[in-house]
């Protein structure tokens, strides 16, 4: 007796009764991580590594978020070289599941190097600027309560810094072309701890109950008035001082503690 024979499943029918493997989609947190890695300075990654210390992991997802590092003993570590705005809501979610140190240095001298676009060396020069621990306070300007948040350190690197730059007409029209590519560590000179609120009275070289103006400050701090103002500013912010009322044109200050 002959079977008929069944007749074959064209191609096309075959392939869709097949289940089809769902593809992996990245994480917001994954896209962070490549982009903080491709864009990371050399000074960035070298403080990243040594924070993170012996048995600590870098680059690491927590939620929809990446932490520079995490310690051995399970501190989070924060590495931020600019203003400390963009940390807000990370360092907040961090520190509700243990310690956070943010790490932020500071260029006491710069060196300049400058290349051509085809990688040659073409010269180098001292930057006249020189940073001092109140340049912290520009960091802090538009994040003045951060460091208050329970279980989260400060810690202020004064650093040598070598600038790296390459001539190839795109930077800025203040460098006249010249683009920055790097920065790296040069030399360490001191760290300086913020661990709690009175930490920061180091800024406020007054008595207690001392009034003092913006301008008394500059004059003992030994620093511009602007630079006082600022530090001010978010010293009042902090509650670490407070305004008492004014003297002529300029507000008095008298520390809280």
């Amino acid at each position: 007796m002959n079977t008929p024979k069944r007749k074959a499943k064209p191609a096309s029918l075959m392939t869709e009764n097949k289940p089809k493997r769902a593809k992996k989609t990245p994480s917001a947190a994954t896209h962070k991580k490549k982009f903080a890695v491709s864009n990371e300075s050399s000074l960035h990654r070298t403080l990243k590594f040594g924070y993170a210390g012996p048995g600590g992991k870098t680059e690491v997802e927590i939620g929809e978020y990446v932490a520079d590092g995490i310690r051995k003993d399970g501190e989070y570590i924060e590495v931020q070289t600019g203003s400390f705005a963009p940390l807000k809501k990370k360092v907040k979610e961090f520190a509700a599941n243990g310690r956070v140190r943010i790490i932020h240095p500071i260029a006491v001298s710069k060196k300049i190097e400058v290349y051509g676009e085809d990688g040659a060396f073409l010269y180098s020069r001292k930057s006249p600027l020189k940073g001092s621990p109140w340049d912290f306070f520009d960091a802090l300007l538009h994040a003045p309560e951060l460091p208050l948040i329970r279980r989260v350190t400060v810690e202020i690197v004064l650093a040598d810094i070598i600038e790296k730059r390459v001539k190839d007409g795109k930077g800025a029209r203040r460098r006249k072309g010249v683009s920055i590519k790097d920065r790296e560590l040069s030399a360490w000179h001191e760290n300086i701890l913020l661990k709690k609120p009175a930490d920061y009275l180091r800024f406020v070289p007054f008595k207690k109950l001392e009034e003092f103006t913006v301008s008394q400050l500059a004059e003992r701090a030994q620093v511009d008035k602007w630079k006082a103002g600022k530090a001010l500013y978010v010293l009042t912010k902090m509650k670490i001082v407070k305004k008492t009322g004014k003297k002529g044109n300029a507000w008095l200050y008298v520390r809280n503690r």
